[in-house]
């Protein structure tokens, strides 16, 4: 019987929906290997909800420095919720990062538009999970399918938004050749 290769991913959460998310991706990019996904407490260094597209992307950034410094794997991942309000009205997306020994690749999700009266909560100090769980009366939605499937009655989840960043993030890692040669041609 032929050894089966296999990669570890560690992902800087132990949220079903967040560690589903980072298996999924690097299983379908490298369907050859066996993918040893685990999720791991990893602190964001900014608040429980982040504010803005900046603070949102340094949670997922720490979270895979993070891991990182105290952990050996194949693939870092972190996925970080965050929301904003936005000159065209407030929106709840994520900032996803994977990294490697050689590379870290930052993505952002597409955005949810979010009623006012559910961003205003957030600001006011709330976390968009247990808001969710007020205004639709469920419990703990974010391990579920998020305020993105209770707000597109389930034809996207947290899950669906969270796969789609990473798969577009993976993009470096599939072609090191071209995003090395940007590189060089920058520092020319």
């Amino acid at each position: 019987m032929a050894q089966s290769k296999t990669l570890t991913v560690l992902v800087g959460s132990k949220n079903p929906v967040k560690v589903n998310a980072a298996k999924l991706v690097i299983q379908g990019y490298f369907p050859d290997y066996q993918v040893q996904c685990s999720g791991l407490h990893a602190p964001s260094g900014v608040p429980e909800q982040p504010l803005g597209e900046d603070e949102t992307r340094l949670g997922a950034q720490n979270r895979v420095s993070y891991l990182q410094q105290h952990h050996q794997a194949d693939f870092y991942c972190a996925m970080e919720g965050g929301a904003h309000q936005f000159s065209y009205g407030p929106a709840t997306f994520a900032y996803v990062v994977i990294a490697n020994d050689q590379y870290t690749s930052v993505n952002r999700s597409s955005n949810l538009p979010l009623p006012q009266a559910i961003y205003d909560a957030l600001v006011a100090g709330e976390e968009l999970g247990p808001v969710m769980d007020r205004v639709f009366n469920t419990t703990n939605i974010k391990q579920k399918g998020g305020a993105i499937g209770l707000l597109t009655n389930h034809v996207a989840t947290r899950e669906s938004t969270y796969t789609q960043a990473l798969t577009l993030a993976m993009a470096p890692f599939l072609h090191p050749h071209l995003y090395m040669q940007q590189a060089i041609q920058d520092e020319v």
